[in-house]
């Protein structure tokens, strides 16, 4: 199974019907899509690729010399080719260099565009953000802004909006180490530039099993966080997935991810499914506190700790 590709600017047309409906089985049947024609130049996306691969050109000693992932599996193939044990795979790290874009916060300054570039990018991500939240509202039979408003508690403050830059570098033991792993995301709605060229995101179907998310050039992947679940009472369920560590490849992702804010509300919007229990109600922030230390473990314990709480 592939994941879907949807034609974005088909929105706007006569087959808008169509497109409806295949942005609802995306966000219902896997959690994953990709969308094509999204209205963001090609140009800008160019502009993006070369900064990004700049940037990681000039950071790509500090993370072969700094991160413990290098250092824990250089540790593990000498341990293995003096004749000890099969070295088994690492434990709690990642494959991965990856630094985070907010407005309110440092950025690179080399290379000397790469500011303005991915504050460019940023831009035109937060507005189809914005747009998908509008269609999402519509295919959940909810009032124009309802998420937005939910999100910053009626305007009293602003929605979080970061940006994580991430490469994974080739890797001599992909056999020993995930280039990250799975997880589902917590916040809302997840916009993902990734390498056209080189793959390894894996999503996890309702089956069980992995798919790839197929490298497509200027795709835009949209996945949604925990909090949509929250919001869509299940019906949107966050899609776990994962990043396999290649041997030969440097892949690129930039993930963009329009949350909540930390003193956000969040709530059902909408009834369960027959049979089904509502979600728990809670504040952003405190749900973060409980998915900063269980990110990699099963979601469902994360709901029930803000049931707890809620109900204290």
């Amino acid at each position: 199974m592939a994941i879907p590709v949807i034609d974005f600017s088909k929105l706007d047309g006569p087959e808008r019907a169509e497109t409806m409906a295949a942005i609802a089985a995306g966000f219902e049947h896997v959690g994953f899509f990709q969308l094509v024609n999204t209205g963001i130049p090609d140009k800008l996306l160019e502009r993006v690729k070369k900064v990004c691969s700049d940037c990681y050109k000039l950071r790509d000693e500090a993370f072969r010399d700094s991160n413990p992932a290098v250092k824990a599996l250089a540790e593990l193939v000498d341990k293995e080719s003096e004749g000890g044990l099969p070295a088994r795979k690492i434990e709690g790290m990642d494959w991965e260099d990856v630094f985070t874009l907010q407005d309110d916060l440092p950025w690179p300054s080399n290379p000397p565009v790469f500011k303005e570039t991915m504050m460019e990018y940023r831009k035109e991500l937060k507005k189809l953000a914005e747009k998908m939240l509008g269609v999402m509202e519509e295919l959940l039979g909810l009032e124009d802004g309802h998420i937005r408003k939910a999100f910053t508690n009626d305007g009293e403050f602003e929605p979080f909006y970061g940006t994580k830059v991430s490469h994974y570098p080739p890797c001599p033991r992909p056999d020993l180490v995930d280039g990250l792993r799975a997880h589902t995301d917590a916040g809302g709605l997840i916009l993902l530039f990734q390498d056209d060229r080189f793959g390894g995101l894996q999503a996890q179907l309702p089956d069980g099993s992995w798919v790839d998310v197929q490298p497509l050039e200027n795709a835009i992947v949209i996945n949604t966080g925990d909090q949509i679940e929250v919001l869509s009472n299940g019906r949107y369920k966050s899609a776990w997935h994962r990043i396999l560590a290649t041997r030969d490849s440097n892949r690129r992702s930039i993930a963009s991810f329009y949350n909540p804010a930390r003193l956000a509300t969040i709530a059902p919007a909408i009834p369960a499914a027959a049979g089904g229990d509502d979600y728990p109600s809670f504040v952003f922030g405190d749900y973060m506190e409980v998915y900063i230390k269980q990110k990699f473990q099963a979601k469902e314990p994360r709901f029930v700790a803000m049931a707890t709480t809620t109900t204290k």
